[in-house]
């Protein structure tokens, strides 16, 4: 245990016994032809493959040093050859190459990955899409999701709406902006009225508009009530990055892919949540030196059907799964001594908690063979590069930030960050800008609530009394938020770019109070836009100018190409004009909000990072233009700093973390005395979590788990002009039901079948699958079906992450009932029932939820223009 043992180059015997589940290539049913031809397309996405190339004689001799040598090579040597470009060209009437009059760089803003695309104009339209074969995020390619999130749709909002008894009509941006002024203004004069104000924002706003409105909510008005979509998606890989590195922020980069030699997907179904990724995996692992993959999840995904050892754990086992692996790599050797006792805190408790997990515990409790986690252990411990991807399997499950830290673990035992193709990355959706910059529940520039000289620095760049700024406690999350919203305390909720009726249990009933006013920042009339008093019509992307941030911590440009469409506006633009009418000032009477575009907008935001982990001050509009730039990135920077954490210095100090810390299994934060009597001194933390059993547990009266496996859109709040272009599940539910629990219970592929949970009914069509666990019954939820999606919100127990306060919603027990012959199809909503209310929580009024339970109908109030 001094010392790491040095790998067998043995990956090979694993890509001749890989360990799925028997049957995985039933994943993909001949009686479901439209499924499978999408789930080919998601799997191996548009065009052709590109494997890498044999390495040259200079990555052959790279190859051929001792690993400390190899990390001292310049940059330019690279340890595996390059991405090849593959350039994706889509245009509205199917040519190769749109006739365009111009090409306008832009930037995607479908998914998290950040790909760089230049869109074609023509006679004041977007006629067409190219990847941008330069980019160092995609190289040419467009994901699937891009094929028609540029085309115009139907239904875009152009005027402004109003509500006007009980209906929505349109009105002039004076009429609507004065209403949502009058409001503000007549709270704020109330006592505490600071805390009467609440905004819920959604994750497709560029950098520039997420930091804007963070500055008029936590130094104009001062409310504590700002949080949004991120809470639903990023805020347990945020949590578990600071809790281990000291700051949120990726410490790897996509190039990493190039270099490992080693894959590990924890939670993570690459090929539906990140085509472009998924795709650079592939092409390495059609390569000359192709890496060894671990895919870690209950579900026989494309992921791992690929995947050389596939863990597929029982839902909510991970932390146990972790824990064993770690037990591997420790018993065995498979650590770097030398960098744990140099870079890190917290190894003497890590290992008598991971002591007690002993590969045939830890299988146990997941239900997988001793044997697959053996394997896995030791391509984690033989691996000299190793990239890990973490997801939604992990971030919205049981004890998610803590299983998210184990993850981080496994990196810092092997010293396996801050160099070429040793790479981690906590893949929780879109959201970064959202998070960096304030506009949610952190401070900006990833700065410390707890730390009194972080609030200091903010009030003098903002020029505002540090009282102002709400730190005196946690802030608020976004379920808070709603509550106080139900409640009565909160009486005007701004919910921008979001659409979180769609999916929120019960949001319908908390937005009918008549002393709220809701309004609704959006491109389209959203189920949340119907709902509101005030309607703003907002510009996408393409119409507007920003900057979008993306998973590796590349900035991209986007710039405008044409016009919005009537009256409709940048968000940025609708925001300048509020903090204008509220007359926003910092205490020497300027405005507080003082710029008026998106590059001053931009250059504002510098100003608030200097100095942090997140350094944005070497990054101009002018060097964007030229290509994406890692953040962080000062004026001595050529293209920003590749990978964090080079050497083992991390974000720990004091002055630099920004959080003091959380118990990783009760959320109790431990305080800035706590934190300094650790030491950590630029070192990391290994953060150890025993396993707890998921409060969803089944049994005999509801024998089965059923867990949701989202598709490419699904998000707990998704704006209008969140749009992608293939189907990736068949129309209609469908229950992945595995062949064994299947005869046990009459039921035969294609029988239309009923999942009965404690909370309501969902009837929908058995499809046999040996891809998912034994036990498990898993729901496919495409972008697309909101009254689905609603239904299952109401079905599913909500639990908390305790540290990033993250609802976790991805389990409910169930028995499952043959309700009807083979091939008997579920038609329309009436499909769709739920029980009225879940732990007192009142009668839903949406009306096809309510109908179902028995209730009336939607109030006047909820009628549309």
């Amino acid at each position: 245990m001094e010392s790491i043992r040095k790998g067998t180059g043995q990956f090979g015997r694993f890509r001749d016994q890989r360990c799925t589940a028997p049957g995985t290539g039933r994943l993909v049913r001949a009686s479901s032809p439209r499924r499978c031809q999408v789930l080919d397309r998601i799997a191996d996405p548009r065009g052709r493959r590109t494997p890498y190339g044999p390495p040259d004689a200079v990555e052959r001799l790279a190859a051929a040093l001792p690993s400390h040598m190899r990390d001292a090579l310049p940059p330019v040597i690279r340890l595996g050859s390059p991405w090849p470009v593959r350039v994706d060209v889509l245009t509205e009437d199917g040519a190769a190459e749109p006739s365009a009059e111009r090409w306008v760089p832009a930037v995607s803003a479908a998914g998290s990955n950040g790909d760089a695309l230049d869109l074609a104009v023509r006679g004041g339209r977007i006629v067409g899409v190219r990847g941008r074969a330069g980019d160092r995020v995609n190289h040419g390619r467009l994901d699937p999701r891009e094929w028609q999130a540029w085309q115009p749709r139907a239904g875009r909002l152009t005027r402004p709406l109003v509500r006007e008894n009980g209906r929505l009509v349109e009105t002039t941006w004076d009429v609507a902006m004065e209403r949502v002024v009058a409001t503000s203004r007549e709270l704020l004069a109330r006592p505490g009225g600071w805390g009467r104000l609440a905004f819920h924002t959604g994750t497709r706003l560029f950098l520039e508009e997420h930091y804007t409105l963070a500055v008029i909510g936590k130094a104009g008005i001062g409310t504590p009530h700002m949080d949004g979509d991120t809470r639903w998606g990023a805020a347990a890989a945020a949590a578990a990055l600071a809790a281990s590195f000291g700051t949120d922020g990726q410490p790897g980069s996509y190039t990493d892919v190039d270099h490992c030699d080693a894959l590990a997907l924890w939670g993570h179904d690459c090929a539906a949540t990140h085509p472009v990724l998924w795709e650079r995996m592939l092409d390495r692992r059609l390569g000359s030196r192709p890496p060894a993959m671990i895919v870690v999840g209950p579900e026989g995904t494309a992921a791992a059907v690929e995947a050389d050892v596939h863990l597929a754990v029982r839902p909510g086992t991970n932390v146990a799964l972790l824990n064993g692996l770690l037990h591997e790599l420790i018993a065995g050797g498979w650590y770097d001594a030398a960098y744990v006792a140099a870079h890190t805190v917290g190894f003497e408790r890590l290992w008598r908690i991971v002591e007690a997990y002993p590969a045939k515990r830890a299988a146990e409790i997941c239900a997988v063979p001793v044997a697959q986690i053996e394997q896995a252990a030791e391509i984690l411990g033989a691996a000299e590069r190793l990239v890990s991807t973490v997801g939604p399997e992990f971030l919205g499950s049981n004890q998610a930030t803590a299983a998210a830290c184990q993850v981080n673990n496994v990196h810092l035992l092997r010293g396996m960050l801050g160099r070429p193709g040793a790479g981690l990355f906590q893949l929780g959706g879109p959201g970064c800008d959202a998070l960096v910059t304030g506009s949610a529940a952190d401070l900006p520039g990833l700065r410390n609530w707890a730390d009194t000289g972080h609030v200091r620095e903010l009030a003098d760049l903002w020029n505002v009394d540090p009282a102002v700024i709400p730190h005196w406690g946690p802030a608020t999350h976004a379920t808070q938020i709603l509550r106080y919203a139900e409640e009565g305390s909160i009486g005007l909720l701004w919910i921008t770019a979001s659409d979180p009726a769609a999916t929120i249990p019960g949001f319908d009933r908390i937005l009918a109070r008549e002393d709220l006013l809701v309004v609704v920042q959006d491109a389209y009339l959203t189920e949340t836009a119907r709902l509101a008093d005030v309607v703003l019509p907002a510009a996408v992307w393409g119409e507007k100018t920003g900057t979008v941030t993306g998973a590796d911590r590349t900035v991209h440009l986007c710039e405008k190409a044409v016009e919005a469409p009537g009256e409709a506006r940048a968000d940025l633009d609708i925001l300048l004009d509020y903090a204008r009418r509220m007359d926003l000032r910092d205490r020497d009477g300027r405005p507080l909000v003082h710029w008026t575009d998106a590059e001053s907008a931009f250059e504002a935001w510098k100003a608030c990072t200097r100095g942090r982990p997140c350094d944005h001050t070497g990054i101009t509009y002018d060097r964007l233009r030229a290509g994406g730039v890692q953040w962080p990135c000062t004026p001595a920077g050529s293209h920003g700093v590749e990978r964090l954490y080079a050497g083992g210095r991390f974000a720990t100090r004091p002055g630099d973390c920004q959080t003091f810390g959380a118990d990783l299994a009760t959320g109790a934060e431990l305080g800035e005395e706590r934190y300094r009597a650790q030491n950590p001194g630029g070192r990391a933390f290994l953060h150890a979590a025993d396993f707890e059993p998921s409060p969803e547990v089944a049994g005999d009266e509801h024998p089965l788990v059923l867990t949701v496996r989202r598709g490419p859109r699904r998000g707990p709040g998704r704006r209008g002009d969140a749009v992608a272009g293939p189907e990736p599940f068949p129309a209609g539910p469908c229950l992945e039901v595995h062949p064994g629990d299947a005869a046990l219970l009459g039921i035969e592929d294609g029988d239309l079948v009923r999942a009965e949970s404690p909370l309501g009914v969902l009837e929908a069509v058995a499809r046999l699958s040996g891809g998912v666990h034994r036990g498990v019954v898993v729901l496919p939820l495409d972008g697309q079906d909101e009254a689905l999606a609603r239904v299952v919100a109401e079905l599913t127990l909500t639990a908390w992450d305790p540290v990033s306060r993250r609802p976790l919603r991805t389990a409910v027990a169930v028995r499952l009932v043959k309700a009807g012959r083979r091939g008997e199809a579920p038609v329309g909503e009436g499909l769709y029932s739920a029980a009225a209310t879940r732990l007192g929580r009142g009668a839903s009024t949406r009306p096809e939820v309510a109908a179902a339970a028995g209730g009336g109908e939607a109030p006047e109030r909820y009628e549309e223009v």
